[in-house]
């Protein structure tokens, strides 16, 4: 004997229309108000952030990316969060992979690592990370800006 095959229609997914409040993302319209909605020392450890890529990328802007504090310089330069437990740090793949053996006191993955609120901030850290990913930023950035060669 088959088994029935249930008529019930199957749940939908999550629509990513959904607000963005509802998804658990910020709905901050500026970096200053989303640094605002967190506890003061989460405030501190975001502002550290803040000071120390920025000191890196004086030519980058700063916006509100997927939620979150953005650096741009010729396309997404690094992110970053707060969180309950946390801070997280999105240089990309690419910064995470250069700097693993440094980052392996951390939780990471592919394009992140957190950085726990129970020890300090490792701000040399991210300065050598926002270092790399500024330098490949512009290298990217000259590479485009070269005028193609013709074929013939």
């Amino acid at each position: 004997m088959s088994a029935k095959r249930s008529l019930q229609p199957r749940p939908k997914p999550p629509s990513t229309k959904t607000p963005a409040a509802k998804r658990g993302m910020s709905t901050a319209t500026s970096v200053d108000a989303y640094i605002a909605g967190f506890p003061p020392e989460v405030q501190s450890r975001l502002k550290q952030m803040r000071q120390a890529i920025a000191r890196l990328a004086p030519d980058a802007t700063e916006t509100i990316g997927y939620g979150i504090p953005t650096f741009k310089l010729h396309g997404n330069l690094v992110h970053y969060a707060g969180y309950a437990n946390h801070v997280g740090f999105y240089p990309g793949g690419a910064g995470i992979a250069a700097f693993q053996e440094e980052i392996a006191g951390y939780k990471s993955a592919k394009g992140s690592v957190q950085f726990p609120h129970d020890r300090p901030l490792p701000i040399a850290l991210v300065k050598k990370i926002v270092k790399y990913r500024v330098a490949q930023n512009e290298a990217k950035a000259a590479e485009k800006a070269k005028p193609k060669a013709r074929r013939k």
